[in-house]
Parts: C-alpha cells; sequence; structure tokens
C-alpha cells in the first residue's frame, strides 16, 4: 500500500515527494522541537484509502500547490482553491463526499485560513459537512460555496453552524437556492452572530427577504458587506431596509441590484442617506429608479451625503436630465469618486458631462466604465470593463482576477484578504 501510495504522489509532484514533513507553527511558536507533520496530499491520499473514496487528481494538484507554500514557510493566511470553474486545468467537480474528506484534511490545520469551493456539487451533503467544518475549525476566516446546489435545509445547517462561530468573517453562499426559509435561519444567525462582516445571499431564490433581513440589521452592529441582488426587492421592501439603516452603525456595502425598485425606493434611500455616515458603496444596477429617482439621489449627493464613495446605477432606464443630475453632483460632492452608468440612455448632454468630468480629473477613468470619444466633432461614451464587481460569477482567463478597477467595491470596503 506505502508503495502505490508513493508512486500516486510521485505522479502528481514531481518537485514535492511524500517525504516532505513542514513543521507545526504550534510546536515553534512554544519554543519547542519542530515536530514533522504528514504533507496534504499524503494525509488526502490516507482518507480516501479510509473511506474507499476516489482520489482526484485536480484536488491533488491543489494540495501539492499548498504543501510547496508550506514547506517555504508560509504558515498562514493560505487558502485552499478547489474552485470548479477554473479554465487554467483540468478539473472533476467535486461532490459533498469529496468535500467531506477536505474538511477532515483541514480539521485542526494551522496553516488554511480559507476555503473556495465554488461551482461544484457539494449539494446538502456538503453543507453539513461545511456545518461541523465551521464547529471544529477554528481558524477558518473565508469561506465560498458559490453555486453548489446547496437548498434551504443545507442553509440551515450552515446557519446554526455559524450561531457559536467566531472566527468565520466572509461567507459567500451565491447562487445556492436556500428559498426564504434558508435565508430566515440566516436572518435569525444574524442578530446573533458577531464575528461575520461579509456575507453574500445574491441570487439565492429569496423573494422579499427585507422583513427579517431589515429586522437583522437593527440589531446587527458587526456586518460591513451585505449582497441581496436578485432578492425580488420591490419599493416596499426597499423602505424597510432604509428603516434599518436608519439604525444601523456598520453596513458599508450594499447591494440590491437586480431587483424591482423604482423611484419611490430611491426617495427612502435618498432619505436614509442624508444621515446615514457608514454606507461607502451602494449597488442599484438593473433596477429601474429613471430620471427622477436618479434626481432624488443626486440632490443628497451634492447638498448632504459626504460619505458615499461608490454608485452603480447601470441598467437603471435613466435619461440624460437624471445622468448629468449626477455627473453634477459630483461637482459638489468630494468624497464621491466611483459612478457607473452604462446600460442608460445616453444624449449629447450626458455625453459631455462626463467627458468634463474625466478630462477635468474630476473622475478618473479607471473609477467609471464609460470612456468619451470624439466622432465628427461629437462626443459620445464607450462601455470599459470597470465596475464594483465585474468578476462576481467568474473568473478571467487572463490578467488579475482581483483587479481594482474590475471589482472596485471590493477594494474600496475589504474584509480580509478575500475578494
Amino acid at each position: 500500500m506505502r508503495g502505490r501510495r508513493e508512486a500516486i504522489l510521485e505522479s502528481q509532484s514531481p518537485l514535492l515527494t511524500p517525504t516532505t514533513t513542514p513543521t507545526s507553527a504550534g510546536a515553534v511558536a512554544d519554543g519547542g522541537a519542530a515536530e514533522p507533520i504528514d504533507g496534504l496530499q499524503e494525509h488526502y491520499y490516507d482518507l480516501c484509502m479510509e473511506k474507499s473514496q476516489e482520489i482526484k487528481p485536480f484536488i491533488l494538484h491543489i494540495l501539492q500547490e499548498v504543501d510547496e507554500e508550506i514547506g517555504k514557510g508560509r504558515l498562514e493566511g493560505i487558502t485552499l482553491n478547489v474552485a470548479g470553474n477554473s479554465r487554467l486545468m483540468a478539473i472533476e467537480r467535486v461532490t459533498g463526499e469529496d468535500f467531506g474528506i477536505l474538511c477532515r484534511l483541514l480539521k485542526n490545520n494551522p496553516y488554511i485560513n480559507g476555503l473556495d469551493v465554488r461551482y461544484n456539487l457539494l449539494s446538502d451533503i456538503g453543507a453539513c459537512y461545511a456545518a461541523k467544518l465551521l464547529q471544529k475549525q477554528h481558524n477558518v476566516t473565508y469561506l465560498n460555496l458559490m453555486f453548489n446546489d446547496i437548498g434551504p435545509e443545507g442553509g440551515e445547517v450552515i446557519a446554526k453552524a455559524l450561531h457559536k462561530d467566531t472566527t468565520l468573517k466572509h461567507l459567500r453562499m451565491t447562487g445556492n437556492k436556500i428559498e426564504n426559509k434558508g435565508g430566515m435561519y440566516f436572518a435569525a444567525m444574524l442578530q446573533i452572530n458577531s464575528s461575520l462582516e461579509k456575507l453574500d445571499l445574491g441570487d439565492c431564490d429569496l423573494e422579499e427577504s427585507t422583513v427579517h433581513l431589515g429586522h437583522m440589521l437593527k440589531e446587527n452592529q458587526w456586518l460591513v458587506e451585505l449582497h441581496m441582488c436578485k432578492h425580488d426587492i420591490k419599493n416596499g421592501g426597499m423602505k424597510q431596509l432604509c428603516d434599518a439603516l436608519y439604525l444601523n452603525r456598520s453596513l458599508r456595502y450594499l447591494d440590491v441590484s437586480c431587483n424591482k425598485i423604482t423611484q419611490d425606493g430611491m426617495v427612502c434611500l435618498a432619505d436614509v442617506l442624508r444621515s446615514n455616515t457608514t454606507l461607502e458603496v451602494i449597488d442599484l444596477s438593473f433596477n429601474r429608479m429613471e430620471n427622477a429617482g436618479a434626481k432624488y439621489l443626486s440632490d443628497t449627493l451634492a447638498s448632504h451625503n459626504r460619505t458615499l464613495k461608490a454608485l452603480s446605477v447601470v441598467s437603471n432606464n435613466i435619461e440624460g436630465e437624471g445622468l448629468v443630475a449626477l455627473s453634477q453632483s459630483m461637482k459638489t460632492n468630494p468624497m464621491l469618486s466611483n459612478i457607473y452608468i452604462w446600460g442608460n440612455k445616453f444624449d449629447e448632454a450626458t455625453c459631455v458631462a462626463y467627458s468634463d468630468l474625466i478630462h477635468m480629473g474630476r473622475l478618473k477613468p479607471d473609477n467609471t466604465d464609460v470612456e468619451p470619444f470624439v466622432v465628427d466633432g461629437r462626443v459620445y461614451l464607450a462601455e470599459v470593463s470597470n465596475g464594483l464587481k465585474r468578476h462576481y460569477y467568474w473568473i478571467p482567463g487572463y490578467g488579475a482576477a482581483c483587479s481594482q478597477s474590475s471589482n472596485a467595491g471590493f477594494t474600496l470596503v475589504p474584509v480580509g484578504q478575500h475578494l
């Protein structure tokens, strides 16, 4: 058995043999003799043999890279990235049982603080393993479970596990259809949990979740970032959310994109922004505020609010009058540095207004999603690949996956080392 084990590991890792033995961080910190521990590849192999589980070459390759990092002396801040949507290597999607092996592998591991398993096939089985990991592993600060076929029951067990967790700071549940039932458990959890700073519940089949999440925001004073895209939020729901924001003093990034908010909802938000001093990034993309909503926001930004740094109104059926009003607010508001407007109805006045902002240096090219150009003496705007969260659903095949101009929201409101 040992010979087969060595052969498999060596075939996956010509640079790292099974004899690699990084030292225990705890032993070094305590001043005692450094005790060797098996590499993660060896441990993974042994666990698979014990559970008669298929050994995934893709996972072995990832563990090889982590073993190398540890072998070079990196003893903290490591993220185990087993994302199922990588286009840079051949992968096989991780199942719930595969994830169970990984969770056992990470138990009491002092080096790994983050786990990214987005776009796999964990299902509710994997959610149960994730809940156990959160209960037993007190080093994990980042967990990405995005698009893993986790349903309401899986959402419930994860939310309940977070009742007593004091370590996790960033959780992405994006795209898991936990529905209203699962969403209620998360809202209840957030009234108790005081460590989670960033939560993404976007595209989870929650509808009008603002009653429960609004109540949570009145109680929770630790959450910094909340994503609620595709929650079917209408104007009444936006009012409930805004009522909570009058009392909340921690939230800095609010994402309510892809909902059904119109100008009436903007009235409520504009009023909140008159007194709120914590919100720095607001994503209103793909709603329907139109000119009236844009003017409500611009009036507040021009005369009252001095804390908002970034605003996205992409695809909101705004015409020239509203877009120009927003551009004018930037001339009197020194704090608003990022604005994203593509997908609206540009007229010549709009193009000139944003061209002037860019050319005078008030709006930096990296801080907006439009770029001016001139044809036959007339100014037009072209789209550029900048935004609050351009890489929200996907990883670019080349270039920096975490570029500041494409993911400005996460740069302006950083939470730990992870996007």
